[in-house]
């Protein structure tokens, strides 16, 4: 249902384009007054067939083409994604939501059989999820229904033709204006409501959250070339001072944060997760902890929520189900907290993991390369985690920032059933640019470690799988780069012996790739290709100079200490059994099929003493948190971070 017409000339989208040629020319001649920029530095090129579609519509619709473009931005960083819509069903530029067609079109695979709780000392929990339908889809997710009325477009148009799209975020941005009572003014400052509007949110505080990070996107200014090749451009206007006292009219409803715990610049609601008993003994969804009195919190695992808002939010307050901490919703940013920072949710499926993290989910889904994140829910998670790490000192790294595709298994039998989201296609490059935490090279030349950092847009290894086993993805930008046995393509991938098959492309199929932001130790050099040790092996990717695909890196590594040909590898830190207190059963060391040889190195991620977090029961009198003697290294193992023990590795430093 994607299907538009094949001649440009005849879309409805260009015809209204030619239609407003003469508002084109004036839009051109109010350039400075509206706030857009050239699309080339220099000013010696036009400016991209989408930057005029922005200038026309904006014109059109008597919307400030400053306001237009930080909106667009702010939903789709301009991109188009080529007609596919988001996880929220919104298409193109200015993400118009139509919900019901994408949800009817859009179809995704599972992944992963985990135990959530991932604790050995319980039955495993496996519960089925039950996503209930929406018989009556909200307002926020049909806004290209209200911009077809508005603009007289076809929908079929307005979710596949860029111009078109645009025109219809224009006319929404107006009909909100007029219906507030407010001006078509051409300054910026006075569609504050209007733009709240925009969101879909329902609430002030989502909705002002999302007009705020819109003006923050007019103060600092934007240019980036689309995933369609087109540069566009909005000049920063820092003095800009937007009349948030328009909101009081918008007629929202208020939302209290009470009870949360998020940074003041996000919206954020309390929907709390179920602490209850229930059938034969059991309870659930979390456990009531005290951190990080009693235990610190190392680690945020990022995952994709594989169902939309509503649904999701059933489950999580179901007490036979699972649980997180926080999800944040797609078309506006807006946070739900369900599990406070001190208990333990279950959402990782490893139970050290889960005692030592907060787990945020996105509204999303990893098989679907086109099902995009917005820029709305970039911002407002990178927000979240930065309080979050900012309060409980965790590190703003890809060792401490895990993705749920990261976390190990923590036994043998537990590896090929670990979760692999959020995928290939979340973008861990932009993510620590919002964090504030660019990836960059830190070393010189010669570095014995490597950070990977391809270009996003740029970098489309194939992957199978997303829709129809076996079938190719479409060709989408990644985070990820895939590994190779030797310097070629023609050599067979990497295998992960944890897996216990054959490595493929597939979408879910981890063991021969590595992502943005992973370090590595350095093996080998071949012409454009790099070697780094990877599960045991020497796994080679393709690295240009040129278009690099990884870069310089100082840090920390560990080796076999002297005499030793290799040393285990464990999916958890827990304590040796002598620290284990009476009434506490002593939870096994158990190594996985792993091992660091002698000669290899892997990157040094943290040190932490063996911990347990004893917590079987509904009454917390019997939980307790054991911590040992033995202490280990959390290291880069393969795409999935790992543990062995300090006293059978040697610590040094490798680069400057």
């Amino acid at each position: 249902m994607r299907g538009s017409s094949t001649d440009p000339n005849r879309s409805p989208g260009h015809r209204r384009a030619r239609r407003s040629a003469g508002a084109l020319a004036t839009a051109a001649l109010l350039l400075p007054l509206l706030g857009a920029a050239p699309s080339q530095s220099a000013g010696d090129a036009p400016a991209s067939t989408l930057q005029q579609a922005f200038t026309s519509a904006a014109a059109e619709y008597h919307v400030p083409q400053t306001v237009l473009l930080a909106v667009s931005y702010l939903q789709s960083r301009w991109d188009s994604h080529g007609g596919a819509p988001s996880v929220s069903g919104g298409y193109g530029p200015m993400h118009l939501t139509d919900a019901r067609t994408a949800l009817a079109t859009t179809e995704h695979l599972s992944e992963g059989t985990e135990d959530a709780r991932g604790d050995s000392a319980r039955p495993a929990l496996h519960p089925t999820a039950q996503i209930p339908a929406n018989s009556q889809l909200p307002a926020r997710l049909r806004t290209l229904t209200k911009a077809a009325e508005l603009t007289g477009l076809p929908a079929a148009d307005l979710r596949t033709d860029e111009a078109a799209n645009v025109a219809g975020g224009a006319a929404l941005l107006a009909d909100a204006q007029k219906s507030l009572g407010e001006p078509l003014s051409a300054d910026p400052a006075e569609w504050y409501a209007a733009i709240a509007r925009f969101s879909g949110a329902d609430d002030t505080a989502t909705a002002a959250s999302f007009a705020n990070d819109v003006y923050d996107v007019i103060h600092t200014g934007e240019a980036r070339t689309t995933d369609s090749g087109e540069r566009v451009a909005l000049a920063a206007r820092p003095g800009l001072a937007p009349d948030t006292a328009q909101l009081r009219e918008a007629g929202l409803r208020t939302v209290s944060a009470d009870g949360t715990e998020c940074p003041k610049k996000v919206s954020c609601e309390w929907i709390p997760a179920p602490y209850s008993q229930f059938g034969n003994n059991d309870y659930g969804n979390h456990d009531l902890g005290d951190r990080p009195a009693s235990q610190s919190i190392k680690y945020i695992v990022i995952h994709d929520t594989e169902g939309q808002w509503d649904g999701v939010l059933n489950l999580v307050q179901d007490p036979t189900y699972v649980s997180w901490n926080y999800t944040i919703r797609s078309t506006d940013g807006l946070i739900a907290q369900h599990v406070k920072a001190k208990d333990v949710a279950w959402h990782a499926g490893n139970w050290y993991i889960n005692a030592k993290s907060i787990g945020i989910e996105h509204e999303g889904f990893l098989a679907a390369p086109d099902a995009w994140y917005t820029e709305a829910m970039y911002r407002s998670s990178a927000r979240l985690v930065k309080y979050l790490t900012r309060k409980y000192g965790i590190p703003l790294d890809r060792q401490h920032i895990l993705g749920h595709d990261n976390v190990p298994g923590p036994t043998t039998s537990t590896i090929p059933g670990m979760h692999t989201d959020p995928g290939p296609y979340w973008d861990w490059a932009h993510y620590f640019t919002l964090l504030g935490h660019p990836f960059q090279q830190t070393a010189k030349k010669g570095a014995g470690l490597v950070t990977i950092r391809p270009d996003y847009a740029g970098n489309q290894p194939v992957y199978t799988g997303c829709v129809t086993a076996g079938q190719p993805c479409a060709a989408h930008g990644s985070s990820e780069v895939r590994l190779y046995s030797g310097p070629g393509e023609t050599y067979p991938l990497i295998k992960d012996i944890g897996l216990g098959k054959a490595p493929t492309t597939g979408v879910n199929d981890l063991s021969s790739r590595v992502s943005t932001g992973q370090q590595y130790a350095v093996a080998d050099r071949s012409g454009d290709w790099t070697a780094i040790w990877y599960l045991g092996q020497e796994a080679w990717f393709k690295n240009p100079k040129k278009h690099p695909t990884a870069v310089k890196a100082a840090g920390l590594v560990v080796t076999p200490k002297a005499g030793l040909d290799s040393v285990p590898v464990y999916g958890r830190a827990y304590p040796e059994a002598s620290a284990y207190p009476t009434g506490v059963p002593a939870q096994a060391v158990s190594p996985l099929p792993y091992t660091l040889l002698k000669g290899q190195k892997y990157v040094v991620g943290d040190k932490v003493p063996g911990e347990y977090y004893y917590a079987v029961t509904f009454t917390t009198d019997s939980h307790k948190v054991v911590v040992g003697n033995d202490l280990y290294y959390e290291i880069q193992y393969g795409h999935r971070v790992e543990f062995v023990r300090a006293a059978d590795v040697t610590l040094t430093r490798s680069g400057r």
